[in-house]
């Protein structure tokens, strides 16, 4: 009997230390998830998009995590799911509000990129503007980087990273080239920001990039500027990034790519919408993949709460590698 006392209250002790440890350091776990269905060439597909785990802590009043875990469905094993560490960042609080960051990213190059993690739940639209599925963005970087937000009566901010480059893994460069973005933005009224950004990288010969090898040196620059706008009636996103990519076999060839979208709420949880994308590479692009692509979407969103949604879409494309395709699609979407 003493025994078994002795080891509930050690339990409870344990137990008690864990929650108050958790509770000190403010650890928040969430998650969200989104389920789709879609009709295309006379075909009804249903699936999962993303399982996305969500951790945040604060250690203390100058030390914070965020760790951002998905599991999605591997297209190349078919029937398997595979997991994807998204985000690892350490964040010391050194003055203010100038922080120091540490660890993998969404590079701070666009609103979308920037704003957005994977819980489809808070997307105005269902996917991603094509410029985010084309290879053109470096959706992740890994390294350190400075942050800095509501700075004077514009609100400035600032991101400056450096991190491997798009030859790299996650824990090692291929070469000593490392990339560097700059990126600013001021908020001058409410519900508006104003951004501009700068990414410089050089992939050097032999390596390799989104599991493609590469012939040349390639020196890449891309410059990216955004207006977004989301009131209590209206919402507004229009987003540009020119690509420069230069070699020694090429002249320099740029692309550009660019959306734009446009929300009306009509009542309070309904939200009808649209958005153009639009991609365009020149014909001596030795890096991007060559397929000059128009879409629009026309879209409706009915917000339950602020942790789900339901969408339904209908999408017009037409690009060089698979012709005109239309498809509509819903999905739902939960965050918990």
């Amino acid at each position: 009997m003493k025994k078994l006392v002795i080891n509930l209250f050690t339990a409870y002790a344990l137990l008690s230390i864990s929650y108050f440890q958790v509770k000190a350091q403010n650890t928040q776990i969430r998650g969200f998830v989104d389920a789709n269905a879609s009709y295309q060439k006379d075909k009804l597909s249903f699936g999962f998009g993303e399982q996305d785990l969500f951790i945040t802590s604060s250690l203390n009043d100058r030390l914070s995590f965020l760790g951002e875990t998905v599991f999605k469905y591997d297209h190349s094993a078919h029937t398997e799911f595979s997991i994807s560490v998204e985000r690892v960042i350490i964040k010391y609080n050194y003055k203010g509000n100038h922080n120091f960051i540490l660890g993998k990213v969404h590079t701070p190059l666009n609103y979308w990129n920037d704003t957005y993690h994977h819980g489809r739940v808070f997307f105005p639209t269902i996917e991603r503007p094509a410029m985010f599925n084309s290879n053109i963005i470096p959706l992740h970087s890994t390294g350190v980087g400075f942050q800095g937000y509501n700075l004077s009566d514009l609100k400035f901010g600032y991101d400056v990273f450096l991190s491997n480059g798009l030859a790299s893994e996650e824990i090692a460069d291929f070469d000593k080239n490392k990339a560097v973005t700059i990126a600013t933005h001021i908020k001058p009224v409410d519900n508006l920001r104003i951004g501009a950004s700068l990414y410089m990288d050089k992939m050097s010969k032999g390596s390799d990039v989104h599991g493609l090898p590469v012939n040349y040196d390639i020196q890449q620059n891309l410059l990216s500027g955004s207006v977004s706008y989301f009131g209590p009636k209206y919402e507004f996103l229009a987003e540009g990034t020119l690509g420069f990519n230069h070699t020694d076999t090429a002249a320099t060839a740029t692309s550009r790519a660019s959306y734009v979208y446009a929300g009306l709420k009509v009542k309070e949880k309904i939200v009808p919408y649209l958005r153009y994308d639009f991609l365009y590479f020149q014909p001596n692009e030795l890096y991007f993949t060559r397929n000059n692509l128009s879409s629009i979407v026309f879209g409706i969103r009915y917000q339950i709460n602020y942790l789900a949604v339901v969408k339904l879409e209908y999408k017009n494309q037409k690009d060089q590698l698979t012709g005109t395709t239309n498809r509509l699609t819903t999905q739902f979407a939960i965050g918990f």
